[in-house]
């Protein structure tokens, strides 16, 4: 008889620094305590966040491999083969939700390949929290990732997304890195129309979170410091 193909668990992380059980069920913990074989997008993150669900578990008994951008079909391939042994693996991403703006797509990817069982578990993410938040719409609505760089390039991208927000009854989604939030709030309201409903979150599910949602001409009125806080930002055009 062949043996049983390990299952790979998607575990989710927190969007800072508060306890995983403050957001997360008991059935993470579970996961983590029975397995060994992890990948994690950086090891010291990973461990540490290992150690917050279970202290007792020691940690020379964990197998770790390392996946981000770099990471090559190969190397993915070589990744899975506990599961191809029997053995469960876990896919831990830095923060969030793996799979959803992160590199472990791939590997999840990969596993449906091989006919390994994929089993996601519930847990922060902030996108969805946000669109949930927002109060936008959340029957359509698209997630973009980063706004380009180029100011001319920007505001030409945020003029044709609210042109899709407008003639399809969309939610715009972004995420921008966090030393270039103020920068991108500012471009947002510089270059959307006033009536753009425009709704801004940061520092989701922790005790500094912020969620507001209001048109870009009142937003004009208003001092907002977002630097080097994780934000996501959201946008909806009425049609008019």
């Amino acid at each position: 008889m062949s043996k049983a193909i390990g299952k790979l668990f998607l575990i989710p992380n927190t969007l800072g620094d508060i306890s995983p059980v403050d957001v997360m069920s008991n059935s993470v913990r579970d996961a983590i305590h029975t397995t060994h074989h992890f990948v994690f997008e950086n090891e010291k993150f990973g461990r540490a966040y290992i150690k917050r669900w279970c202290p007792e578990k020691s940690q020379n008994e964990l197998h770790i491999e390392l996946l981000n951008k770099h990471t090559n079909q190969q190397q993915l391939l070589e990744m899975l083969s506990p599961c191809f042994s029997g053995h469960n693996m876990a896919l831990i991403t830095d923060a969030g939700c793996p799979g959803v703006a992160d590199p472990g797509a791939d590997l999840v990817l990969l596993a449906h390949k091989y006919k390994v069982s994929v089993r996601p578990f519930v847990g922060p993410s902030s996108i969805l929290l946000a669109l949930m938040a927002s109060g936008l719409n959340g029957q359509q609505f698209t997630f973009n990732g980063y706004l380009p760089i180029d100011k001319h390039a920007c505001k030409q991208a945020i003029k044709n997304f609210e042109r899709l927000s407008s003639n399809n009854n969309q939610t715009q989604i972004f995420i921008e890195t966090p030393y270039r939030n103020n920068r991108c709030f500012e471009l947002l309201i510089n270059h959307l129309s006033p009536d753009t409903l425009l709704s801004v979150a940061c520092d989701l599910s922790l005790p500094t979170e912020f969620l507001q949602t209001k048109t870009v001409k009142d937003w004009k009125t208003d001092q907002l410091d977002l630097h080097k806080r994780p934000s996501i930002f959201l946008f909806l055009r009425p049609n008019v």
